[in-house]
Formats: C-alpha cells, sequence, structure tokens
C-alpha cells in the first residue's frame, strides 16, 4: 500500500508541476528542458491549498506574491494569476 501512495503522490507532484510551468511559468522558462525543476519549490505551497482549503483567492495571492515579493517580478496582473489558479483548481491530487 505504501508503495501505491508513493507512486500516487509522485504523480500529482508531476501534475503540478507541469501545470505551473505550463500555465503559470512567470520567467518564460518552459522551453527549456533544464529549467523543467524551476519552480518545485512552490509544488507543496499549492498542493496544500489545494488538497486543503481549496480557495481560488489563496492561491490566486499565493501566486502573484510569489511572483511579486519572492522572485522580484511586477506581476501582469492578478486576473492572469486567477486565470492560472483556476486551471490549478481543476486538477485531481487526491492520494
Amino acid at each position: 500500500m505504501l508503495i501505491v501512495e508513493t507512486q500516487r503522490s509522485r504523480e500529482v507532484m508531476q501534475t503540478i508541476r507541469a501545470a505551473l510551468m505550463r500555465d503559470w511559468d512567470p520567467i518564460g522558462v518552459a522551453e527549456i528542458p533544464e529549467a523543467a525543476d524551476e519552480y518545485d519549490s512552490y509544488i507543496g505551497s499549492v498542493y496544500r491549498i489545494l488538497a486543503g482549503t481549496l480557495s481560488e483567492d489563496e492561491l490566486v495571492e499565493f501566486l502573484y506574491r510569489t511572483e511579486t515579493e519572492t522572485m522580484g517580478l511586477s506581476a501582469d496582473s492578478r486576473e492572469r494569476v486567477r486565470e492560472v489558479a483556476r486551471k490549478l483548481l481543476t486538477l485531481d491530487v487526491s492520494l
């Protein structure tokens, strides 16, 4: 049973990783294979929101703050980030 849970948790991590790279990608590295792990440090926080509160606003705030405060970028708009959050909220992250 533990092996199945571990496999599923890896699948969930990969799903979130792919979505962050495909849909969010604030620094524009999606086309660089060596950068596939660029957003991995944010997967845990995204997972906790998706598996916990499922709050669109909380996810928007996390992504927006990550862009502006952590990465030091000037985010396009909260609406663009909200579109990303809505896509993330459709992911199946059940273990």
